[in-house]
């Protein structure tokens, strides 16, 4: 099991990520990537206060018996637990990339709803 850990400002969102391979169906290897976040109260209460949980994270399109099919993870599915099917280990990379890449935009997600009603700075040199 792999976990990455997304942390910014004392608080920290886990993100573990289980990679597994088994039989496939005419005798080939199957591959999965089960992915989970684990939240921290103050960001499980922001994402109830603010009712994101049907935000998109990621889009992703799987080819199957030839047709193509669309697949969304959600923030509610990244809390909940997801499992992709993989086709090989570099769609299992390819897969595992793009989900670390969804839970940085879920930070981001976090950072904006804990900064209402305060004041950012930028400074540009």
């Amino acid at each position: 099991m792999l976990a990455a850990i997304c942390k910014e400002g004392g608080n920290t969102m886990k993100l573990f990520v289980t990679r597994d391979q088994g039989k496939g169906t005419f005798g080939g290897v199957r591959f999965t990537l089960d992915a989970k976040v684990e939240l921290t109260p103050e960001e499980a209460n922001l994402v109830k206060k603010y009712k994101v949980d049907k935000e998109m994270l990621l889009q992703r399109e799987i080819s199957l018996f030839g047709k193509k099919l669309t697949f969304d993870l959600t923030i509610d599915s990244l809390v909940r637990g997801q499992t992709f099917r993989c086709a090989d280990i570099g769609d299992i990379l390819a897969t595992e990339e793009s989900v670390k890449a969804a839970c940085q935009t879920f930070k981001n997600y976090i950072e904006v709803m804990k900064g209402f009603g305060g004041r950012e700075v930028l400074e540009y040199v």
